[in-house]
């Protein structure tokens, strides 16, 4: 069981308290991967609008910079554990 500060003093938690205290570290753990994908999302979309100005049409976009978009654009492929997510290798920017 785990124990709570109870205003200085450390007590075992009931079990309304020990229920709640469970529900939220399920909840916690639950969230870990949407919230790590978010991120990762959230830097992969910056990275790609910063060239987004190469598909302008006054502009010849390069094989390069294609396959880095592209590359950009799979990251998120087979991320399915937070260890992955935050293992992910950043392609090079050419």
């Amino acid at each position: 069981m785990t124990k709570i500060n109870d205003n200085g003093t450390l007590r075992a938690m009931t079990t309304a308290e020990q229920a709640e205290y469970d529900a939220l570290q399920v909840e916690y753990q639950n969230n870990l991967l949407p919230n790590a994908l978010k991120r990762l999302r959230r830097k992969r979309d910056r990275l790609l609008s910063e060239t987004d100005y190469f598909g302008a049409s006054d502009n010849t976009m390069s094989e390069d910079m294609k396959t880095y978009r592209q590359e950009l654009r799979d990251l998120t492929n087979g991320l399915d554990t937070v260890e992955k997510v935050e293992n992910v290798t950043w392609p090079t920017k050419p």
